[in-house]
């Protein structure tokens, strides 16, 4: 099948009506005929039959319909990359970040890379791990921010930075004088869970595993700063990661360095094949200056 044939076969099947295709697919209701019965004999069988004045699919076309909607969903997809290709510009950068780097870490480094350069634009969103990395491979940013990301066929990453996780704690609760907590500390109270389908909260959940410790979650939150919500509000500790536990303030909790120590990776994510532009690349050199700002800051944090 051609892929005019695709289209029309696509439209026809969903619309049920010649007509309708013709409107999806701006084009005159004669054109969609012909373009199905060439299908037609092309295939050397029917896609449609007339029942009661209603075109109901052959079983062929039933079947058929399975592989061509994938090629259709590829369809859309490159055309929304060629779009994307298009809009991407000089004099302007594309962000997909984690939420907890969108809290203060990136809005610190934009603030800061447009005190000097007043005429670059900026479009920024946030997005789950998976999210960012769909982003890019769509060409629908042109970098990626995220907490140890999982390797990725076509995206490469650069280290911003190194952190530590910490154990935070409502502010009334008491850990005596320790000065830092292990999971032994924190073993028989309200603990509350990074979502282990992201790679922190794999990086936790392993963590805790290996030592034997047995915690008792209350809840899974999949936003690291949601549940460093519920913590501030008294439901539990949790084990955040450095960006998390400070950024956007500490009211309302205690922090402690998790001990053993338990580090992970902030990474800059762009496509391997690719090369940032100039101004992505003078931008992520202020990122890793901003990234090693905080983490040297928030380091000397004690509890």
């Amino acid at each position: 099948m051609r892929l005019r044939h695709i289209e029309v076969f696509h439209a026809v099947y969903t619309a049920r009506s010649v007509t309708r295709a013709a409107e999806i697919l701006n084009c005159s209701q004669p054109s969609v005929s012909k373009v199905l019965s060439h299908a037609e004999q092309q295939l050397g069988y029917s896609l449609f039959e007339r029942v009661r004045g209603k075109l109901v699919p052959t079983p062929e076309a039933e079947r058929l319909f399975v592989q061509v909607n994938e090629v259709n969903t590829s369809l859309d997809r490159l055309r929304q990359v060629a779009i994307n290709l298009r809009e991407a510009e000089e004099g302007r950068i594309r962000i997909a970040a984690t939420p907890a780097l969108g809290v203060e870490l990136l809005p610190a480094a934009i603030a800061e890379y447009r005190a000097v350069h007043r005429d670059v634009f900026f479009a920024v969103e946030t997005r789950h791990h998976d999210g960012v990395c769909r982003a890019l491979t769509d060409s629908g940013v042109d970098i990626g921010l995220a907490f140890a990301p999982d390797a990725r066929p076509g995206i490469a990453g650069e280290s911003l930075g190194t952190g530590s996780f910490y154990v935070i704690a409502p502010a009334g609760w008491d850990f005596g004088s320790r000065r830092r907590l292990s999971l032994r500390d924190i073993e028989g109270v309200p603990y509350v869970s990074l979502d282990r389908r992201g790679p922190l909260g794999r990086l936790v959940s392993a963590h805790i595993e290996s030592s034997g410790v047995q915690l008792q979650p209350i809840a899974f939150s999949e936003t690291y700063h949601l549940g460093k919500s519920l913590v501030a509000q008294g439901a539990g500790v949790m084990i955040a990661d450095q960006v998390t536990a400070f950024s956007g303030g500490c009211e309302g909790l205690r922090v402690w360095p998790l001990e053993p120590e338990l580090r992970f990776e902030i990474t800059v994510l762009h496509l391997e094949n690719l090369p940032m532009s100039r101004i992505c690349r003078e931008f992520v050199s202020q990122l890793r200056e901003c990234v090693t700002r905080f983490l040297e800051r928030t380091a000397l944090a004690k509890p």
